[in-house]
């Protein structure tokens, strides 16, 4: 948490959406009334706190906080149209990594694979991703007429800003890609106005992502020397590397060499592992030299009921510790195949709920005498497995920062070194060059060295195979936002031979149809954009 400091002021830039991404949504302007030009950007200080409200779409849905009364969009309660929410969700509910035991809409539909095109999750995030894409617009645009006037310490910094806004574009672009493949397409240089947006394949835009976080690389400040939270180089090359290792996926085309380049710059940019796994989710881990690039949330000053309030609190109850919050919720847990992957078992936890076993990275509790290892009521929290990763309390167990015990402190670690050193690994053995497989053991072991405390976990290079990264991914990364775009990626997700309890809606788990390796276009944004295509299936 802390800074980037998020001023949430009355700096709404959400008049200049694009017509037919509005409507379909049901998203609607706070004020279209604002005039941007005289109102917002009045002032050289105005620029920083408008650049704060676009890294704060990320963490908040709303300018009023505690959960509602004055929302980015409407047609979705604030709560849920939170983007971290939606975004967890739709990554992680239709993995092995989470099940939901609530009623809410159509939220079971994911784990069981029985989403459609009018589901209201869907159209959450799609709305938030373009909501994010829209602000940013307007703020470059902004930017560019401020840059043209001004000069000196203002417009260096003032192109700073904008390279950020771009990341930041880039970084929704990102999420729209891998999510719902061929999409509409807008840039600052679409005038607000009347118009169908055009569509934009999965190709090209990997193309516009590729050539955008190219150009501002040197714009960016250097890795690690910017504020925490905001971008930097290192952030970029990050992304760069994520968009060339899901190449093959989006594009049809590897990229893996690609992905070695730009990992190799993140891996030499001075980052360094946290001595403490543990300390990479508590509410303190703003001071973990391991995170690249966080989502930042404060108890005090980011109140809302999605983020990681929604996380921390949604993922404890039936006698969990409260580690910070005042009650848990109910609702997610994981199950009994990926608590597999850490090679533990029920007996295991027959003396202590939170049994750990050797890998210090499993964070689970299970209570015999009140929950159920097997899964036969999705509806029933106690059934399942909890998970304690994410905590409301600093590293030391004290209280967490401007600590409220409700809104959650604790920041969410989009990107860190971690997973880079998977990457590394990944692409190497995938066939990239620039990489080697001693170096990828090196990395992997640094990861289990930490884990075990000891060198007992450690692999050698004839372990390191696909099926074991995709292992390791699980064990070193859950619910941090990636398990279905890996399970896509390794062929996993939906009709390979990997299955997991209620996939399928089926309590062993079966197969499902491919085509759902996509979200598809939201059916509202569909009809009003003539321009646009349903993806397959659907």
């Amino acid at each position: 948490m802390k800074k980037i400091t998020l001023f949430i002021t009355a700096i709404i830039l959400s008049a200049f959406f694009f017509t037919s991404c509005v409507n379909d949504l049901n998203v609607e302007p706070i004020d279209p009334n604002v005039n941007t030009l005289n109102n917002v950007f009045k002032d050289q200080s105005a620029y920083k706190k408008a650049l704060a409200k676009l890294y704060a779409s990320y963490a908040l849905s709303g300018q009023t906080g505690g959960g509602g009364g004055n929302p980015d969009i409407a047609g979705i309660d604030e709560n849920f149209g939170n983007y971290l929410r939606q975004y967890w969700g739709l990554q992680e509910l239709p993995t092995d990594e989470a099940i939901i035991a609530w009623d809410d809409a159509t939220i079971k539909d994911f784990h069981w694979h029985t989403w459609s095109p009018n589901d209201v999750f869907i159209s959450a995030l799609y709305s938030r991703i373009f909501y994010t894409i829209s602000i940013c617009n307007e703020f470059i645009r902004n930017a560019d007429k401020a840059i043209d006037t001004t000069s000196g310490a203002f417009q260096t910094e003032l192109k700073t800003y904008k390279a950020e806004a771009r990341f930041l574009r880039a970084l929704s672009y990102w999420h729209a890609i891998d999510m719902f493949g061929n999409v509409p397409f807008v840039t600052e240089e679409d005038l607000p106005g009347a118009f169908f947006p055009r569509r934009i394949t999965r190709t090209e835009l990997f193309e516009y992502i590729e050539n955008e976080l190219k150009e501002i690389e040197n714009e960016l400040m250097p890795a690690r020397q910017n504020e925490y939270a905001r971008a930097d180089r290192g952030a970029a090359w990050f992304l760069l590397a994520k968009l060339y290792l899901n190449a093959k996926v989006y594009t049809g085309t590897e990229r893996y060499t690609d992905a070695l380049t730009y990992l190799n710059k993140v891996i030499s940019a001075g980052y360094s592992l946290d001595n403490s796994y543990e300390h990479l989710f508590t509410a303190d881990n703003n001071s973990s030299p391991e995170i690249i690039f966080p989502i930042t949330f404060d108890g005090q000053n980011t109140q809302q009921y999605g983020g990681m309030t929604f996380i921390v609190h949604a993922s404890n109850g039936g006698g969990m510790p409260l580690n910070g919050i005042d009650g848990g919720w109910g609702g997610i847990r994981t199950i009994k195949n990926f608590v597999a992957k850490f090679n533990l078992k029920e007996s295991d936890f027959d003396s202590d709920p939170q049994y750990q076993g050797p890998d210090k990275r499993a964070m689970f509790f299970f209570d015999k005498s009140t929950w159920k290892w097997d899964i036969n009521n999705v509806g029933t929290f106690t059934e399942g497995i909890g998970v304690t990763k994410f905590k409301n309390i600093s590293s030391n167990g004290g209280p967490a920062p401007n600590a409220h015990a409700t809104f959650v402190s604790t920041d969410f670690p989009m990107f860190r070194l971690a997973d880079a050193y998977l990457m590394y690994a990944e692409a190497v053995l995938r066939g990239g060059s620039g990489g080697d497989i001693g170096t990828a053991v090196s990395y992997i072991n640094a990861l289990r060295q930490r884990a075990y405390g000891n060198d007992s976990g450690n692999i050698t290079a004839s372990d390191l195979t696909l099926d074991f990264i995709l292992d390791e991914r699980g064990r070193e990364l859950y619910w941090e936002g990636h398990r279905r775009t890996d399970l896509v990626r390794f062929g996993q997700f939906t009709s390979g031979p990997y299955v997991w309890q209620w996939k399928g809606k089926v309590k062993e788990g079966i197969q499902t149809p491919s085509f759902r390796d996509l979200y598809p276009i939201p059916i509202n944004d569909l009809n009003a954009n003539p321009n646009l295509v349903q993806n397959p299936g659907y």
